[in-house]
């Protein structure tokens, strides 16, 4: 298989209705196909700390370099576009990776309002602690318990969540600390904020690629 031979599911995104509850989103297990998948994850950069890289930042294979390339293409910005009756055209796009999760993470939150969608990517096989519920994104309730929860997504298989943000998307994960690989990427607003998170993003990739070590 060669990095151009990627076959994400665009038709089963396409095909994939919107859940309404607890807010609008969708979700599509194998988004990649898993024999592509277990390709991938032999290829996944080395990623010791937690927090969130661009991929500037990271020593990238040539497979991950084409995923990349294929989630920031028009084909999957006009499929969310059409499906929640939005109008990304001009949406600038902000692409991070994700490759340890620490005590901190997963706690309540709803995404900046300078993230306009979000899209989440996960690249991880099953494992005992996502059988044990832990570490796996909960759509919620509302914002205070995190057992409150609607929807629950084993971060696992290639599964693609996608979601407009806004103010009671609420969603969080019990705690989990070790290796989990999520790509991360958000259609952004265009206003101030939205610039100026940009602006950190591409000095964030400029420090971590001086100081980050693969």
């Amino acid at each position: 298989m060669t990095a151009a031979a990627l076959n994400l599911d665009f038709a089963a995104l396409k095909a994939a209705p919107v859940v309404e509850s607890p807010f609008p989103h969708v979700a599509v297990e194998h988004f990649i196909p898993q024999d592509e998948l277990a390709a991938l994850q032999t290829s996944l950069p080395q990623i010791g700390s937690g927090g969130s890289f661009p991929p500037e930042a990271l020593a990238l294979t040539p497979l991950m370099q084409a995923l990349i390339a294929q989630l920031e293409g028009s084909e999957l910005r006009k499929i969310i576009a059409r499906k929640f009756s939005l109008d990304l055209d001009d949406a600038p796009t902000m692409l991070t990776i994700r490759g340890r999760t620490r005590e901190k993470d997963g706690r309540i939150h709803c995404d900046s309002i300078a993230k306009r969608v979000t899209i989440l990517l996960y690249l991880n096989p099953p494992s005992a602690a996502f059988e044990r519920q832990e570490g796996c994104l909960r759509l919620l309730n509302g914002p205070d318990d995190v057992e409150n929860f609607a929807v629950e997504v084993p971060p696992v298989n290639g599964t693609l969540l996608v979601f407009p943000n806004g103010p009671t998307t609420w969603h969080g994960h019990r705690q989990y600390v070790g290796p989990r690989y999520t790509i991360q990427l958000n259609y952004m607003e265009t206003g101030a904020k939205a610039r100026s998170e940009l602006r950190r993003h591409k000095l964030s990739a400029l420090v971590k690629k001086m100081t980050f070590v693969t």
